[in-house]
């Protein structure tokens, strides 16, 4: 396959990696906008640095470290311009949906926003994305040792904030609570 070819095929394979980058934005930023902003620069990174994909590992692995590294040098930037927005009240999300399933998601949303950064970076890519331990340590910069107790701590972290005794407990109490668009909670 000529260069040519290939990097269209890199560019098609970036498109169809757009939902995982937004969701793995969403753990970097509260704020919807925010993190199609940081998708937006990473994708404009990813393409614009594409002749320094390494050919045989995953662009998905690559485009979560720009996306990770990107963020990481914004949020220097904003802390020390410090711009005052968090007390903004139209920057707060909106209530959709049925009320027991949208005060549980709240409650799941404030517990991982206590995790450490680490850790939520971790527990997102693993048990939201399904990235696994390999490509995250890759992801992160770190031993799949690390990954895995990031992980654990995490789960720990969250399960003692949302008042569960187990994963299972925390599983079965969201069987009652319906979802949207008549989904059902997946176990695992």
């Amino acid at each position: 396959m000529n260069s040519g070819s290939s990097a269209l095929q890199n560019e098609a394979t970036i498109v169809d990696l757009i939902p995982a980058l937004r969701a793995f934005a969403r753990t970097f930023c509260r704020d919807k906008t925010d993190a199609d902003d940081l998708v937006q620069e990473t994708l404009l990174k990813g393409i614009a640095h594409i002749d320094q994909f390494e050919p045989g590992t995953r662009i998905k692995s690559w485009l979560f470290t720009i996306m990770r590294n990107t963020f990481y040098t914004r949020h220097k930037v904003y802390t020390r311009e410090a711009p005052g927005m968090s007390d903004c009240a139209s920057a707060r999300s909106i209530t959709y949906g049925d009320q027991e399933w949208h005060i549980r998601s709240q409650e799941v949303h404030a517990a991982m926003g206590k995790l450490p950064p680490q850790q939520r970076e971790v527990l997102v890519l693993i048990a939201i994305l399904g990235v696994s331990y390999e490509e995250t340590a890759s992801i992160c910069g770190c031993a799949i040792g690390t990954i895995k107790s990031r992980l654990n701590r995490a789960r720990m972290s969250l399960l003692e904030d949302l008042g569960e005794t187990s994963a299972a407990t925390a599983v079965d109490s969201c069987t009652n609570v319906p979802l949207p668009f008549g989904q059902s909670p997946s176990r695992r």
